[in-house]
């Protein structure tokens, strides 16, 4: 297996310390003489509003503060600046204005809508922002990922993907129970998105990329794809392209097959079928083995469990599954803010303070969030070419569905 493994499994375990059951900040966070980092947060009522808690994370977070609020919706803005905790006098309408003026170390970037992530964060990695959070997705094409890497690049800026659980302490539990054979051998990854209204192409974007990023961690970067959409069960063709939701750019198809060929030698599969799922599955991944499954849950804790026998053989009786936690299989979870922790952003914020002081990546940088759009990329691509297995990196970076 890849030596990404290692290096991934044991730096994440470095970071996310725990004493007496709680995450713990590095020691340049608990410190009084500690600097106060200042927060910029964009927002955009009506576009992408606030995100998933990304601008509330900075007040649970110890020696940071808000200091600026740019919203254009003046009431939007009005009702930020009070949640936030953020003097009236320091909100703008134009964020260019609120970069220029008040410099802020760290930027939000809040809006759920992809179309304006990219001039949002090359603006803030050019006016001289120690580090970027961001919400996901990314951003619309790789053209746009590879100017924001290349501004943070310039700028030595460290940027922040908010796909919450790959700042998972039981990530490296998991990659540990891979690496040591506990499902026997390591076959394939399966994935599915939520399959619920946003079924297919939009899944695959959404929240599809929470999981292709989990799939990176574990099997390494992708090397080639095959894929195919369709829609109400035939193939999608040109005259199914319309402008995504979200910002998403050129989309189509209410049904996503795929699969990808990863450095680690491990398949990955992707699948989603509009209204296919229920409350009670789906948004999630299978690493199954010739022993066993171990399964995530995007939105569960415990985040995983494991299935030990053949998931190939019939049995007599139900296996059960067993909860994985930061703490090993069957073991009780001792960091007791757990959820608050992973879904309320503070390990992630953290994580990217720490990378700033230490000049390193953040656990799910600018350039893993650059591997999630090549990978949806690469399903459009495929599909456009009639499902021919192509290879990574694309050489074209605008979306391949304005091509079909």
């Amino acid at each position: 297996m890849s030596n990404h493994f290692t290096k991934r499994r044991s730096f994440t375990a470095g970071f996310l310390a725990t004493v007496a059951g709680e995450i713990v900040a590095p020691a340049f966070l608990r410190s009084d003489e500690a600097k106060k980092w200042r927060i910029g947060v964009i927002g955009h009522t009506g576009r992408g509003d606030y995100g998933h808690g990304i601008d509330r994370v900075w007040l649970n977070i110890p020696k940071t503060r808000i200091v600026a609020v740019a919203d254009p919706v003046d009431q939007g803005r009005a009702k930020a600046l009070k949640r936030l905790k953020v003097a009236a006098g320091a909100g703008f309408a134009d964020y260019h204005k609120m970069l220029d003026e008040v410099s802020p170390d760290i930027v939000a970037i809040s809006p759920r809508h992809a179309d304006q992530h990219r001039d949002m964060a090359v603006v803030a990695a050019e006016s001289g922002a120690k580090g970027i959070y961001m919400e996901k997705p990314f951003c619309r094409d790789l053209k746009e990922a590879d100017a924001i890497v290349a501004a943070c690049e310039k700028s030595d800026t460290r940027l922040a993907i908010a796909h919450r659980n790959r700042y998972h302490p039981v990530l490296p539990v998991i990659a540990k129970l891979l690496e040591d054979g506990s499902i026997g051998k390591w076959l394939e990854i399966r994935v599915r998105g939520k399959e619920d209204r946003r079924g297919g192409s939009e899944d695959l974007w959404v929240l599809g990329s929470h999981l292709l990023n989990l799939t990176h961690y574990f099997a390494g970067k992708p090397l080639s794809c095959s894929a195919f959409l369709l829609q109400d069960g035939r193939p999608v063709v040109r005259g199914d392209v319309a402008e995504g939701a979200e910002g998403l750019g050129p989309l189509a198809g209410n049904e996503v097959h795929a699969r990808f060929e990863m450095e680690s030698g491990i398949p990955v599969f992707f699948d989603s079928i509009q209204n296919a799922g229920t409350r009670d599955a789906g948004f999630g991944l299978q690493m199954i083995g010739s022993r066993g499954v171990i399964d995530l849950r995007g939105d569960a804790e415990p985040l995983a469990h494991i299935l030990s026998g053949s998931p190939f053989l019939p049995k007599p009786r139900p296996g059960a599954w067993v909860p994985v936690t930061s703490a090993g299989i069957g073991k009780p979870e001792p960091i007791s803010d757990i959820r608050a922790q992973i879904a309320g952003h503070i390990a992630p914020a953290t994580d990217l303070i720490a990378a700033i002081q230490e000049n390193r990546p953040p656990l799910c940088s600018a350039e893993d969030g650059r591997v999630v759009v090549e990978m949806i990329m690469a399903v459009f691509e495929s599909h456009r070419l009639g499902g021919r297995r192509i290879s990574l990196p694309l050489t074209c970076r605008e979306n391949p569905l304005a091509r079909l």
